[in-house]
């Protein structure tokens, strides 16, 4: 049994409740101006911004810290290519065969279809991935927890550092997504998690008009 190590909190820091109020709103009214956004530009993004918001995703809470993630950065040209096409062939699929008129319905308001353009257009495609288990230097396998929970919340840290460095982003799961392994020669214990398209938005970027439900609808104070 390893003995736990401790240390003291010392990177917390209080603020009084007026401030905490401010920091809270100004969070809350940021995030709020966030879209999903289809129509992309193809101007560059130094890749130091996208390195940084890796660590942001990365510094998520994890099962026993293990920390099952794993991210593929995809610029190259073709390779975006490669992955645009096996993700139309997916998306024909869905939209075609295999998806109930109920989800079709869901959809229609957003205006989706199986063409995906941005997956070529946008400069960054970040593949994120899930480990059912980590391999030790050694060549012993560690059973990772709470996989699919951790993941989720290292996303959607990524999506928000993604909104706060001034860009827009894209959640893309195509399903199966399989492809993703053999493109981008990722290992068996792996499984795509989620596509997350980066860049700026396009000048002519349309968005679909949505509602957001109210505090009400999505939490209760017992």
């Amino acid at each position: 049994m390893i003995e736990p190590k401790f240390n003291p909190l010392a990177s917390y820091q209080e603020y009084p409740q007026k401030e905490m109020l401010q920091r809270s709103l100004a969070l809350r009214k940021e995030m709020q101006k966030r879209r999903t956004v289809r129509d992309f530009s193809d101007r560059t993004v130094p890749r130091e911004i996208i390195e940084n918001c890796l660590q942001t995703a990365g510094s998520a809470p994890s099962g026993a810290n293990l920390q099952p993630w794993y991210f593929v950065v995809v610029s190259d040209s073709a390779v975006k290519q490669r992955i645009r096409e096996e993700a139309e062939k997916e998306e024909h699929e869905f939209y075609q065969n295999r998806a109930p008129q109920e989800w079709l319905d869901a959809l229609a308001p957003l205006g989706t279809d199986e063409q995906k353009p941005f997956l070529q257009t946008a400069p960054y495609l970040i593949a994120v991935f899930a480990q059912s288990y980590g391999v030790l230097p050694d060549g012993r396998k560690v059973k990772n927890y709470y996989v699919s929970e951790s993941v989720g919340i290292a996303t959607g840290m990524l999506i928000t550092a993604v909104h706060h460095a001034g860009l827009v982003s894209l959640t893309h799961t195509p399903s199966p997504m399989g492809f993703l392994n053999k493109i981008l020669k990722r290992p068996s214990n792996e499984r795509p998690f989620l596509l997350l398209v980066v860049g700026y938005p396009s000048e002519d970027a349309m968005v679909p008009e949505i509602t957001k439900k109210a505090i009400g609808e999505i939490a209760s104070f017992i």
